[in-house]
C-alpha cells in the first residue's frame, strides 16, 4: 500500500541530533579516519590561537579512559553571555552549528577552522564533552552529554549553565571529550597518526611547542614534544634527511601581499624527483592549487633570468623548462590567507585566484638577490648546472619515450600474449592484476571472470625506480609491459583519462619476497603514475595466509589474528599455511581472493603526503643505515610464529 507523502513526513531535527544522523557530512566517515577528525577539529582551534599570536603551547592527551584532552594557552573561549542568545559564548561554540569567531577577521585574521561547526560536531558526535576556560585570572567550567531515552537521541545536551569556580593563573581553554562508541567503528586513537600531525604543526607553525601523552597504558606512558625554531626549514630538512643535498641549508623566502603571507622554503638534492608540499592556514593542499602555480611559475622564469644573466644561456639558447629546475626539489609552500576557496569539500585544492599572483610577487621580488649574493654564488651555479643536465636529461627520456612507443607497436603481439585482457571494454567496470610469476599467473589466468579481469604477469623483480630517470624506467621490459596495459603514460606525459582499468591490484605472495615486489610496485606507482594512488585505483590483493580443514569444511584465514578466532576450541583440523598464489588452484583463488563478493582488499591512499614521502626514501633509496634503524624499530619478526606453532600442536 502506498503511504501518503504529508508535511507530517517532514522531520525537522533540532540542535545538534542532525549530526548524529549523517556524521560522515560533518567528519567524511566513522572509521578511524572520522574519529581522529574529531581531535582534529579541536586541536586546529588552538593552532589558530598561536597561528594569530596569542599561545605559543598545544597539548594533547590520550587519557587512560579513552577520552582526549586538548589544552592551550590561549585567550580562552569567550564566557561572556550571548546577546542574541542569552548563553555563554562556550554553551554557543559547542551546541551551535555554524557558530564561531572564524566568520569575520576580527578576531582571527587567519583561521583553518572556517564553517564554524567544528567543535559543535565533536559534542554532538561524544558520550560526554568538558571545556575548562582559564581567562582574566578566573576559571570556568561547563560539560556537556550525549543520552538516549524514550524520546529519541539527545546530542551534546549541557548538564548545566557554565560555572566560574576558582581563581587560577592559567590562560586557555581546555577539552576533554570522549568519543561515543554508538557512533564509531573504533574509538582508539592511534598515536603514530596524531604524532604525525603534530609534528608537521610543528614545523608549520615555528616557536610553537606540540606535546602529546599517551597515558593509556598503565605504568608505561609515551610522551612527544616538537619543537621547531627553524619552521619550514626544518621541515625541508627533515624530508631530505635521507638524501643528499645539493647545499646545506634549504633556500627560505618570505613575505607578504595583498594580505597573504607567503612563507617558501626549498632546497634540491642529487635525487630526480619533484616533491612540493603545499599548506594554507596549516590544512594540507595535496591537490595543489594557484599558490602552487604561482610558485612553479615564479621559479621557472627567476631561474631562466639568471642563467641567462651569468651566461649559462646564451641569447640564442632556448629558456630551460620548469621540471628541469624542480628536478630534485623538496619544497614546503605555506600561505596564511583570508577568506578560503577550496575546489571540493576535502579541503585538498586553494581555488582562490588572488593567491597565484601574491606567490608570483613575493618570489619575484626575494629569490633573485638569493641568487646573486656572493656568499650564495656556489649554490646557485649548483642550481643551473643540475637544470641543465636535467635538461639533456629530458631530450634524452622524450627520445626513449618515442623509441618505446614505437618498440610498443612492434612489441604488441607479444604484450598481448603475456597480458590476459578481458572481453569488457568499459574500463570503469574493468580491473587489472598484476601477478608475480607465470604459476600464480596461470591460476589467476584460469580461475578470474574474464568479461572484466585482466591478468598481466611479471617474471621477477621490476626495478627500483627510487633515484632513477625516467629513461632507464623506461629500459625495463617489466616496467613497460605494466606502463602500456595501463595506458596513462608516466611522468608529464601521465592521463588519467585514458585509463583503461578501474581498479589495478597488485596480488603477491604473503611473504618477504611478496611484500617485496608490492613496495617496488608501490614506488613506481607513488613516482610515476601518482594519479592512481590519489584517484583511487590502486589496491593490494588480500590471498588468504591459512587454510583449516576440518572434514568437508574449509575455512581461509587471512592472517595469525583471524586463525586464533577460528581455531579457538577446534580439535582434529588440518592446516595449510599458503607459501604463495601458486599453490592455489584456480578455483580457490577466485574464491578466496578475486571474487567481488568474497574478496579482501586494500585501497592504497595518501593520507600524509609528507610522511609517504619521507617513507618512501628512507626504505627504498640508497641510505642503509637510516632504513636499518627504521625496520629494527618497527618490524615485527615474530609475527608468523608464535601462534603457528601452537596451532601446529593442536591440530
Amino acid at each position: 500500500m502506498n503511504h501518503e507523502y504529508t508535511v507530517s513526513d517532514i522531520k525537522v531535527m533540532e540542535g545538534l541530533e542532525a549530526v548524529r544522523v549523517r556524521p560522515g557530512m560533518y567528519i567524511g566517515s566513522t572509521g578511524s579516519r572520522g574519529l581522529h577528525h574529531l581531535l582534529w577539529e579541536i586541536v586546529d582551534n588552538s593552532v589558530d590561537e598561536a597561528a594569530n599570536g596569542y599561545a605559543d603551547t598545544v597539548a594533547v592527551t590520550l587519557e587512560r579512559d579513552g577520552s582526549v584532552t586538548v589544552e592551550d594557552n590561549g585567550r580562552g573561549i569567550p564566557v561572556g553571555i550571548h546577546e542574541k542568545l542569552g548563553v555563554s559564548g562556550v554553551e554557543v561554540v559547542f551546541t551551535q552549528l555554524h557558530a564561531g569567531g572564524k566568520f569575520g577577521n576580527d578576531s582571527y585574521s587567519y583561521s583553518g577552522g572556517l564553517h564554524g561547526v567544528g567543535a559543535s560536531v565533536v559534542n554532538a558526535l561524544s558520550e560526554w564533552v568538558k571545556v575548562e576556560v582559564a581567562t582574566a585570572g578566573r576559571l570556568y567550567q561547563m560539560s556537556f552529554k550525549s543520552y538516549e531515552d524514550k524520546d529519541g537521541m539527545h546530542s551534546g545536551i549541557p548538564e548545566g549553565p557554565l560555572t566560574e569556580v576558582g581563581r587560577t593563573r592559567r590562560q586557555g581553554t581546555k577539552v576533554t571529550f570522549m568519543p561515543d562508541a554508538r557512533v564509531f567503528e573504533t574509538v582508539e586513537m592511534n598515536f603514530e597518526i596524531i604524532s604525525r600531525r603534530l609534528r608537521e604543526l610543528a614545523y608549520l607553525n615555528k616557536s610553537v611547542r606540540f606535546k602529546l601523552t599517551d597515558l593509556r597504558e598503565r605504568g608505561n606512558a609515551k610522551e612527544r614534544e616538537y619543537y621547531f625554531e627553524g619552521g619550514i626549514c626544518d621541515f625541508v630538512k627533515y624530508l631530505n634527511g635521507d638524501k643528499v643535498p645539493l647545499y646545506d641549508e634549504p633556500i627560505y623566502i618570505s613575505g607578504r601581499k595583498d594580505n597573504i603571507i607567503v612563507e617558501i622554503a626549498m632546497q634540491h638534492s642529487d635525487g630526480y624527483s619533484e616533491n612540493v608540499f603545499s599548506y594554507v592556514n596549516n590544512i594540507p593542499t595535496t591537490e595543489g592549487g594557484t599558490h602552487e602555480t604561482g610558485f612553479r611559475s615564479a621559479l621557472t622564469k627567476v631561474m631562466n633570468d639568471y642563467c641567462r644573466r651569468i651566461g649559462v644561456l646564451k641569447d640564442k639558447d632556448a629558456s630551460l623548462s620548469g621540471e628541469d629546475f624542480r628536478e630534485g626539489l623538496t619544497a614546503v609552500l605555506s600561505l596564511r590567507m583570508q577568506n578560503i576557496q577550496f575546489e571540493g569539500q576535502t579541503k585538498t585544492k586553494l581555488g582562490n585566484t588572488e593567491a597565484r599572483p601574491a606567490v608570483e610577487a613575493v618570489m619575484t621580488d626575494r629569490l633573485p638577490p638569493i641568487l646573486e649574493d656572493l656568499k650564495n654564488a656556489q649554490l646557485s651555479a649548483m642550481i643551473a648546472d643540475k637544470a641543465v643536465k636535467a635538461a639533456k636529461a629530458r631530450e634524452a627520456a622524450r627520445r626513449a619515450k618515442s623509441m618505446a612507443r614505437e618498440k610498443s607497436k612492434l612489441e604488441n603481439a607479444p604484450l598481448v600474449g603475456k597480458l590476459s585482457s578481458c572481453t569488457g571494454r568499459d574500463p570503469k567496470l574493468n580491473e587489472l592484476f598484476i601477478v608475480e610469476g607465470d604459476s600464480a599467473g596461470g591460476s589467476a589466468k584460469q580461475g578470474r571472470d574474464r568479461r572484466f579481469q585482466a591478468i598481466l604477469p611479471l617474471r621477477g623483480k621490476v626495478l627500483n625506480v627510487e633515484k632513477k630517470r625516467i629513461e632507464q624506467v623506461l629500459e625495463n621490459e617489466e616496467l613497460r609491459s605494466l606502463i602500456t596495459a595501463l595506458g596513462t603514460g608516466i611522468g608529464e606525459d601521465f592521463n588519467i583519462d585514458n585509463l583503461k582499468y578501474d581498479k589495478v591490484v597488485i596480488l603477491s605472495d604473503a611473504d618477504q619476497d611478496g611484500g617485496h615486489i608490492r613496495a617496488l610496485l608501490l614506488t613506481f606507482f607513488y613516482r610515476y603514475t601518482k594519479g592512481l594512488i590519489t584517484d583511487g585505483h590502486v589496491y593490494i590483493g588480500q590471498p588468504p595466509l591459512y587454510k583449516v580443514q576440518k572434514g568437508d569444511q574449509a575455512i581461509y584465514c587471512q592472517d595469525d589474528k583471524e586463525l586464533e578466532r577460528v581455531t579457538k576450541g577446534m580439535r582434529g583440523y588440518t592446516l595449510q599455511r599458503y607459501k604463495g598464489l601458486g599453490e592455489m588452484n584456480p578455483e580457490q583463488l577466485w574464491e578466496t581472493t578475486m571474487d567481488p563478493k568474497n574478496r579482501t582488499m586494500v585501497k592504497v591512499n595518501i593520507e600524509d603526503a609528507a610522511t609517504v614521502e619521507h617513507l618512501v626514501t628512507l626504505l627504498m633509496g640508497d641510505k642503509v643505515a637510516p632504513r636499518k634503524e627504521y625496520i629494527s624499530e618497527f618490524a615485527d619478526f615474530n609475527k608468523h610464529d608464535s601462534f603457528t606453532n601452537k596451532a601446529k600442536l593442536d591440530s
